[in-house]
């Protein structure tokens, strides 16, 4: 089943995973930068920010390697595609459990913009496991 074209797989995982490292990279240097007061949350938080880099390190990876039409591309984007999907569902979850009552508006809104996101990643995830990608990404 191809849900998706390889080329617009490799394109969007690789543009949008390098705009999130550049922003991520924006905002810890605008952190650092701001002063004594901002760089302690800053310090407490290193080993959470280095995971999302190399998470989005590896939507990177897997998007370019997909464009390359390398193999090792494969399982790579996979496992972005599932980190992403957990990460989301986990984010919201924490977040709607922790905001004050009433959460219905907080909750339609977080459910219109993850909704996307995951029935993208499990597109991905469904064309990457095609007989088409198995093909193309052979090595």
């Amino acid at each position: 089943m191809n849900l998706l074209n390889l080329e617009v797989i490799g394109w969007l995982f690789s543009v949008a995973s390098g705009m999130a490292l550049a922003l991520g990279a924006w905002f810890i240097i605008a952190l650092h930068y701001g002063g004594a007061g901002a760089r302690k949350p800053l310090a407490k938080r290193i080993l959470e920010d280095a995971l999302l880099f190399a998470i989005w390190s590896l939507g990177l990876a897997g998007g370019v390697g997909v464009l390359l039409g390398m193999a090792w591309s494969r399982p790579v984007l996979e496992l972005f595609c599932w980190t992403l999907m957990i990460l989301l569902l986990l984010s919201c979850w924490s977040r709607l459990r922790l905001a004050p009552r009433p959460r219905a508006i907080l909750g339609l809104s977080m459910a219109l913009f993850v909704t996307p996101i995951i029935a993208v990643c499990i597109a991905t995830i469904l064309t990457l496991r095609s007989e088409t990608a198995l093909r193309l990404l052979a090595g």
